[in-house]
């Protein structure tokens, strides 16, 4: 049994891709039983995403971790009984369907809180429920490009880029749980569930802080920088001798320090630079004549002279790196875990630190169906029964 925060809320998983199933390990993680549900024989999608170890996707097995899987066919009146009555009894029920697929099953929030008024009902789409997009499927580079952020993302004169990480995704994820948690914080005192509702479009647009900031005050287009920052300057990534260190020269206070450093005492008091917003309109002059001072030595070198001095820097990391990090490694961002067919393996860790009731990943991403037959016994279904349903394929 789960010691963590969540630990006795049931939650119902009617997500695939990542951002439905994001949202849910996060759940699990915290200590929800997980029950996620999935078509027979294929799965989600992302089972057959790759790499694959021993047969099962690495992918999934990242972002699906403390789970149950429960194989159903959706397309049978046996296999809709068997979801309806997992969610007469759930806590929370997460879905990422297109807008009006889960009504037209009879999975929609009307149809299930009749049986279940508690209940928390999570819809995560493209475009969310409502508006003139709502019934367009969505992925996350279409979210990146129509949220604003792809326009900013790219050198000054080069095409807008995708962020690499599936931000819009992952966001929405996020977003969702901050959604579901709140409701249930509704219900301890009204008794009530109600709807969440949140997609991948409004995502990157809640975070386009400094964005909408410069657009709504000036009416001027943000556009891209390439490696510099909006609002600060220096604040960015900086070649040196033998490799990258981004520059965390973003507050007032830290300018004298990073020229003293760099020994371009002169800076301090040259007039293009005298204060943050000139800095930044001066960005382009600023990156060339320290990046000449930073090419002379190497990161380490640099890295412990700005640290002396109070400066806030980092290397820039590739992953392999990263992950054999003492302080990623002491923040328990590595775990091992034990997958039934893959074998031992490294995941990520639980971001989030609690102190009295942690979270932690207390199982491996299941195998397809893996649970199908514990979940159903929990629903009341005898042997007979099982062996009759899975005769018939319905799971």
């Amino acid at each position: 049994m789960s010691s963590g925060p969540l630990a006795g809320l049931r939650v119902l998983d009617l997500t695939s891709q990542l951002a439905g199933p994001y949202c849910t390990m996060i759940l699990g993680d915290l200590g929800a039983d997980v029950v996620k549900v999935e078509r027979p024989g294929r799965g989600d999608d992302t089972r057959a995403m790759a790499p694959h170890v021993a047969g099962e996707s690495a992918p999934f097995m990242t972002f699906n971790r403390n789970k149950r899987s429960l194989t159903v066919d959706l397309k049978t009146p046996e296999g809709l009984a068997i979801v309806r009555a997992l969610a007469a009894r759930a806590d929370v029920l997460v879905e990422n369907w297109r807008p009006g697929t889960a009504a037209r099953l009879g999975l929609g929030w009307d149809e299930l809180r009749a049986t279940n008024p508690g209940l928390v009902y999570c819809s995560i789409s493209g475009f969310g429920q409502t508006g003139p997009y709502a019934a367009r499927g969505g992925f996350d580079r279409i979210a990146q490009g129509m949220s604003g952020l792809m326009s900013i993302n790219g050198e000054e004169d080069g095409p807008p880029l995708p962020v690499p990480l599936p931000v819009s995704d992952l966001g929405a994820g996020m977003f969702a749980v901050i959604g579901i948690l709140a409701a249930l914080h509704v219900r301890q005192r009204t008794g009530q569930g109600q709807c969440v509702d949140t997609s991948l479009l409004e995502t990157p647009i809640a975070w386009s802080v400094y964005e909408a900031a410069q657009y709504f005050a000036t009416g001027e287009v943000p556009r891209r920088l390439g490696l510099g920052h909006r609002t600060a300057a220096p604040y960015q990534p900086f070649r040196t001798a033998d490799g990258w260190l981004v520059l965390g020269g973003a507050a007032p206070g830290f300018w004298a320090p990073i020229c003293r450093v760099l020994g371009c005492e002169e800076l301090i008091d040259d007039p293009r630079f005298a204060t943050p917003a000139l800095r930044v309109q001066h960005r382009r002059e600023l990156e060339a004549l320290l990046e000449a001072r930073f090419k002379t030595d190497t990161t380490a070198a640099w890295l412990a002279r700005l640290e002396a001095a109070g400066v806030p820097a980092g290397p820039i990391l590739t992953y392999d790196q990263v992950f054999a990090d003492p302080h990623v490694r002491a923040r328990e961002m590595v775990v091992t875990v034990e997958h039934p067919r893959a074998g031992r393996l490294e995941t990520l860790g639980v971001p989030v630190k609690l102190s009295a009731t942690p979270g932690a990943v207390r199982r491996p991403a299941p195998t397809l169906g893996e649970h199908t037959d514990e979940v159903l016994r929990e629903l009341g279904y005898d042997e007979a029964a099982i062996r009759d349903l899975r005769a018939r394929g319905i799971v």
